[in-house]
């Protein structure tokens, strides 16, 4: 049995990971309102899938036909499409138990035929006043060309016209969501004020169609049907070497926009001869999925459903708390100046990071800001206070990871604005992502240069910040700081040698590092001495890492995972991975750190990281790990991961048939990691703000 045949397929772990997601929507012990969210993240994922993964699989049975050779994307393509077929029926069947279990609660997802008299002109005078300006169909012709318009893994109404004696006339409506709120809340007649009534946009405009198309058109019937289409993401970066890279993405966003589609989702009971005519103008292939589907389509927008009836029907809010080591210092840089802080997201509180960033774009002493963002927020606090900066004078660069997949648009935009207000704005190089999480403040004190870092596992985004799991490190150790400083350095001229004695940095030393790390830990089981390895990542499908792990498992080494994704790895193969034990969690939050942790014989390192253990992250992106050197903080992460792997409420076993069992809770006491990380976090903070009051209370104070 070779090493290979002991590899998951990526894909089909991806599915694997979504139907997790599926699971927090089946969860009766999850708040019923949540649940509909969750099929609103499944929703969302699903598009991503079609949109990077399925268009991939697609493009390597093209390649591997002009070649002529035999592949194995067919196989894995029919194997994609069997699993999403059954996710899709598992979904109808979730969704029709959520709408049952919510009317049970009074709350009432309606369509245009379950009004009241009452409420259906009511919707009329609605449509006429607040959707009609928005909707403009488009009709199907010979004259249009219908993929240049239609957008990507949007909703739309599928109309037909029909009058007796005539070929049916079609066309398509996009539900306008960008401009109006899907949800749309029906008011109750007197006497039944405790029920409910939510109408999504979709079905007023299906009860509206006459307003639409009625003095334009003559008619016998008119019906509408939900589709949706999902394009390739993929494109390419133009070679032209007079084009800038900003010019180059701008370009190559206008390429997706006409990228041909990969899915094509149609309601179930659309005629026949509707599904052929938007199968021939959509330019289907008999590669991509075709999936008929229920009454609505574009279930993202579910993330955000309105919660109309009680408290409980929602998670409780888990407020994030303030960190000691900030409150007890005047400023962010006596804090950081003290001792290595770390915070854990979205437990510990973001504003820590935008009040550094705020105080040090005005701070006197404070020289220049380096910092590089990959996504950031709508209205991001962190970009206000680069431009903030560079208006007091400051040396501020902003590197702009412009490849940023689905913030593009946004990231061109804001080079844009930094630009005009005078912040020097890098793009680095084409082809290597920057993904790293870096800011790097440099501060005259004494007479003296002294740099202010921070390394981070997730963005610089407020927003993810409070639903993303993530560690962030600041520190003022300067040999962290000086090797930063040397990543900026490497950004702005990647073809320079450089040398990182403490950071792992992709694509400069991360391979060699990992291997060395993981070469250490078998050398020591060799030998008897204290070893293992505690990983924690999103996915974990590179080939010479997994079988590098397989090969430490097989020397003795305890290998303990925790993978939210895609894992290749298969654990608990006899003679292969009997040594490794794999687990993922799915919670209210998701679980966005990369944690590496090696025994090393007793003496424990710990670094944490941007970079997940794919091929793309280690080899062709720029990311960066940092150790972790503070015994306290070192105490602290591990501490959290065993609180992760004690959990009995929301983890899943990984194994080879991705079934996604619980893992089992016997007699043990059930726990729910993210709520125990919330409070093992929160006491510790109370804790050493009692002692500092505690020290300040002791203190005599200083006589004369």
């Amino acid at each position: 049995m070779t090493l290979d045949s002991h590899h998951i397929d990526k894909e089909l772990s991806w599915l694997s990971f979504n139907e997790r997601v599926l699971q927090e929507a089946a969860d009766k012990s999850v708040p019923i309102i949540e649940r509909v969210r969750f099929l609103g993240i499944f929703s969302s994922n699903l598009d991503e899938f079609y949109q990077v993964r399925f268009a991939d699989v697609k493009r390597r049975i093209i390649i591997d036909e002009e070649r002529g050779v035999d592949s194995h994307a067919k196989e894995l393509l029919s194997k994609i499409q069997a699993k999403v077929v059954k996710l899709n029926q598992d979904f109808d069947h979730l969704y029709n138990d959520i709408l049952l279990e919510m009317a049970r609660r009074n709350i009432f997802l309606v369509n245009e035929r379950q009004l009241s008299e009452h409420q259906a002109q009511w919707l009329k005078r609605y449509f006429r006043s607040n959707i009609l300006p928005y909707i403009t169909p488009i009709m199907l012709n010979k004259d249009v060309d219908v993929l240049s318009f239609l957008k990507d893994a949007y909703s739309y109404l599928a109309v037909q016209l029909k009058k007796t004696g005539e070929e049916p006339k079609y066309a398509l409506i996009e539900i306008p969501t960008d401009e109006l709120e899907r949800f749309v809340k029906v008011p109750e007649p007197k006497g039944k004020r405790q029920r409910k009534t939510i109408i999504l946009l979709d079905n007023i405009i299906r009860l509206c169609l006459d307003q639409i198309f009625s003095g334009f058109f003559e008619y016998d019937t008119v019906d509408a049907y939900a589709m949706k289409m999902t394009r390739d993401a993929e494109y390419d970066l133009t070679n032209e070497v007079e084009h800038s890279l900003l010019e180059n993405m701008s370009e190559s966003l206008d390429q997706r926009l006409t990228a041909l589609p990969v899915r094509f989702v149609y309601q179930r009971d659309m005629p026949p001869e509707m599904v052929s005519k938007l199968i021939q103008v959509l330019k289907i292939s008999d590669y991509d999925s075709v999936l008929p589907g229920a009454r609505y389509h574009n279930f993202r927008d579910f993330i955000g459903f309105p919660n109309v009836g009680r408290k409980y029907l929602e998670n409780p809010p888990l407020p994030p708390f303030e960190c000691a080591d900030f409150q007890l210092q005047n400023n962010a840089f006596q804090a950081i100046r003290e001792r290595d802080i770390l915070l854990y997201y979205p437990y510990h509180t973001f504003r820590h990071m935008t009040e550094l960033v705020r105080q040090a774009s005005f701070d006197p002493k404070v020289r220049s800001i380096r910092i590089n963002v990959y996504r950031v927020a709508k209205n991001s606090r962190i970009i206000n206070s680069m431009i903030d900066a560079a208006n007091n004078g400051k040396r501020v660069t902003v590197v702009v990871e412009l490849q940023a997949r689905f913030d593009e648009e946004a990231n061109i935009e804001w080079s844009r604005v930094l630009t005009d207000a005078g912040v020097k704005v890098v793009f680095g190089t084409p082809g290597l992502k920057i993904h790293s999480k870096l800011c790097l403040i440099s501060r005259r004190e004494n007479g003296v240069l002294r740099d202010y870092g921070h390394i981070g596992t997730g963005n610089f985004h407020e927003k993810t910040a409070r639903i993303y799991t993530d560690f962030a490190l600041f520190t003022a150790d300067q040999q962290l700081t000086s090797e930063i400083r040397k990543v900026f350095e490497f950004i702005e001229n990647p073809y320079r040698p450089v040398k990182f004695n403490h950071l792992i940095v992709s694509p400069r030393n991360s391979r060699r590092r990992m291997y060395k790390l993981i070469e250490r830990e078998i050398e020591h089981a060799r030998t008897k001495r204290k070893s293992g390895i505690t990983l924690k990542v999103n996915n974990l499908v590179d080939k010479g890492l997994v079988n590098l792990l397989y090969k430490a498992s097989n020397e003795g080494v305890k290998i303990r995972i925790i993978v939210r994704g895609m894992c290749s790895l298969v654990p608990g193969v006899k003679g292969v991975s009997q040594n490794i034990k794999a687990i993922s969690i799915v919670d209210r939050f998701l679980e966005h750190p990369r944690v590496f942790a090696f025994e090393n014989g007793g003496e424990r390192d710990i670094y944490i990281s941007s970079a997940d253990w794919m091929t793309r992250n280690i080899d062709n992106r720029i990311e960066v790990g940092a150790p972790i050197r503070d015994p306290r903080l070192q105490d602290r992460i591990m501490e959290i991961l065993e609180i992760q792997f004690a959990d009995r409420a929301k983890a899943r076993v990984i194994d080879k048939s991705m079934s996604n069992a619980y893992v089992k809770r016997g007699n043990k006491k059930k726990i729910r990691s993210q709520i125990e990380t919330y409070d093992y976090l929160k006491h510790i903070e109370r804790q050493a703000l009692k002692h500092a009051e505690k020290l300040q209370h002791d203190t005599p104070p200083i006589k004369g």
